[in-house]
């Protein structure tokens, strides 16, 4: 019986969603099983959690498991738990949107090639969505634990747009999942079809799945005489078809053993894959992973993934991640961020403490010593499982593990110092060393590479490889041979100004004020820049006034070669256009930027502007020179419109 039904729209994002689905071609069809059977996992996992402050939950059904049934008759499967259940609010919001961020990203990036949007949506993880590839029709009946049965609610969908929901009676807590199958896939009405996929996908959870089975009884042996008479002859034959008689009971067809708990040595490697892809909704195979075992003072166990894409709200600091939470085998909640550091948030795993209590809150976490110890052990060792892959031979997985995830562990360049050597001992970076943009230089390569009269790390940040590999302020470090780590993103700037060094070797941006080579400094470039300052007083007092307050001073340099000027700030390292549009951008007023503007007296348009007479003209080709460095510098001007009107003027020499 149903009663109070409605019928909804889906979220704009679940008709593209289920379009593709709908159209999409997919070798491994069977995925969708698993994604079902993690779900109905995570629901009784969710009930175990909720029985720990309240028993009563359970009711008179405390024998958890998941079954699979499947009708060839009406050519339905059903998926179903006995585990937490859903309202009919809870149910619009899981089966009616999709809750997460980035999901405008996602689309955005849909080529309309099946094939190549396939992968992208294995990285999305579309959960529940993924019925969709095998039934035409899905129907969800959910009782929630503690509800009556008269509340429980049913959604149902062909996938087209719309779905309705609708309250009905449930006589048993949990959820079905009724798929009408297409013609095309009722190979999932058979038991070896599901058997396989149970075993291939789900075989390492810790709930078991039960199937129906057909149990035929065991041949008795009768060594007795038979009784001759007619009325004994009735009876045994009455016996016999007892004996005899098939009959169907639920059946566990996985191991429903945690995979975690087991030793490392009896574990396949695809079971480790199949495991990550349980708890993370992820379709693709992990980079790599990372199980330990700990005992003594603390006694637990973790089990680390890194996933081989990054989420799409990786860069979205307040999104929910973390681990999957237990104590002494026991769910206890999902996204637990306290055992993992900002800056490595994307790995994905399972942590299992004996020394936890049952009953711990988030709040009771977040001010606990043990957690803070349980945090150090598992940063240290997911550090530990990305060094190991950095120094791998194969290279491979390491380069998309920095393409996917460079950016965010520089973060932890600033936030554990604790690590910081280890971290810094995974950082890759473009170089002036190669003539392409690829971050592959470690600073163990870079000092590898340096003459032994180099005591500092060289660097420069910009805004594009391209912008980097261009500059100015490489020239003199290029025809003396020293190399210089290219930094383009924007974590960059706020990282170097936060630390000083690597092995005792100093961090020294190209573009800084005071920039000092030490015994690399050319005596003769020296003396030469020292002589030309002395000659040239008159001539830079005049630049300087010719600018105004657009200058702080006007210096000969000697830190270019084919570039008549650049600009350079106060102390170290001056901040630059990306960093000043980061800051104005925060809503922070910032003040003008004032340059030391530095010029190549040996270069032409410098040797013009101090030929110039006119004192007009003078002013004109001093503020070309002052704005092409800014330009050069930051790739922008503040008034490109009177730089143009400048150009021409000269070019036309008016």
């Amino acid at each position: 019986m149903t009663e109070n039904t409605e019928k909804r729209g889906f979220q704009t994002e679940v008709k593209q969603l289920l379009n593709l689905l709908a159209n999409s071609l997919y070798s491994n069809k069977e995925v969708f099983l698993r994604e079902l059977i993690s779900n109905a996992s995570d629901a009784i996992d969710k009930l175990r959690f909720a029985a720990v402050q309240d028993q009563s939950v359970y009711g008179d059904d405390s024998n958890l498991h998941i079954r699979l049934s499947a009708d060839k008759e009406k050519k339905t499967l059903t998926i179903s738990d006995n585990g937490i259940g859903m309202t009919r609010d809870q149910i619009c919001e899981h089966l009616g949107t999709i809750a997460k961020s980035g999901t405008a990203d996602f689309f955005k990036n849909l080529s309309g090639d099946q094939a190549k949007d396939s992968q992208l949506i294995g990285q999305f993880g579309v959960g529940f969505y993924s019925a969709f590839i095998v039934a035409d029709k899905v129907t969800v009946v959910s009782r929630a634990a503690g509800v009556a049965p008269d509340q429980a609610v049913c959604w149902e969908s062909d996938g087209t747009g719309e779905y309705t929901v609708s309250t009905v009676t449930k006589a048993d807590r949990g959820t079905d999942v009724i798929l009408s199958l297409k013609e095309d896939d009722k190979e999932y009405l058979e038991d070896w079809t599901l058997r396989n996929a149970v075993t291939k996908y789900s075989d390492h959870i810790s709930v078991p799945v039960e199937m129906l089975e057909t149990v035929k009884p065991e041949k008795k042996d009768d060594d007795k005489e038979e009784d001759k008479s007619e009325d004994n002859a009735e009876e045994k034959a009455e016996d016999k078809k007892e004996e005899t008689a098939e009959y169907t009971e639920w059946k566990q067809i996985n191991e429903a053993k945690a995979l975690w708990t087991r030793s490392a040595k009896d574990i396949t490697d695809d079971e480790y894959k199949e495991f990550y892809k349980h708890i993370s909704h992820d379709w693709d195979d992990p980079l790599t992973w990372a199980h330990n075992h700990v005992e003594g003072a603390q006694e637990y166990t973790s089990l680390l993934y890194v996933p081989k894409h990054a989420p799409w709200d990786l860069f979205n600091r307040e999104q929910k991640h973390g681990l999957k939470l237990y104590v002494q085998r026991v769910f206890i909640m999902d996204d637990a961020e306290q055992f993992m550091p900002g800056y490595l948030r994307f790995v994905k795993g399972v942590l299992d403490s004996n020394d936890l209590p049952l009953n711990v809150s988030r709040e009771i976490l977040q001010d606990s010593k043990l957690t803070s110890k349980l945090k150090s052990g598992c940063t240290k060792k997911a550090l530990q499982m990305i060094g190991k892959m950095a120094k791998d031979e194969n290279q491979d997985n390491y380069k998309t593990f920095w393409k996917e995830y460079g950016s965010v562990m520089k973060e932890g360049l600033v936030e554990d110092y604790d690590n910081r050597e280890e971290i810094f001992d995974l950082m890759r970076y473009a170089s002036t060393h190669n003539d392409n943009s690829e971050q592959n230089v470690s600073l163990q390569d870079y000092i590898s590479r340096m003459p032994e009269k180099q005591k500092n790390i060289y660097f420069l940040t910009a805004s594009t490889y391209a912008a980097a590999a261009s500059s100015p302020y490489l020239e003199t470090f290029k025809k003396k041979g020293i190399e210089v780590l290219l930094m383009t993103e924007r974590v960059d700037e706020w990282v170097m100004n936060q630390v000083t060094e690597y092995k005792e070797k100093k961090f020294v941006s190209v573009t800084a004020s005071d920039l000092d080579l030490g015994d690399l400094e050319d005596k003769e470039e020296k003396e030469k820049q020292e002589n030309q300052t002395k000659e040239n007083e008159d001539f830079l007092k005049k630049v300087k006034e010719a600018l105004g307050e657009q200058v702080t001073d006007v210096k000969v340099t000697n830190r270019l070669t084919d570039t008549p000027s650049c600009v350079i700030g106060q102390g170290n390292q001056m901040m630059t256009a990306q960093m000043r549009r980061i800051l104005e951008a925060s809503g922070q007023t910032l003040p003008d930027e004032k340059y030391t503007l530095e010029i190549n007296l040996d270069h032409d348009l410098v040797k013009h502007l101090a030929a110039e007479t006119d004192e007009n003209r003078f002013k004109d080709w001093a503020q070309l020179i002052l704005d092409e460095a800014i330009l050069a510098d930051q790739g922008a001007l503040k008034e490109p419109a009177r730089y143009v009107k400048l150009v021409n003027s000269l070019l036309l020499n008016k």
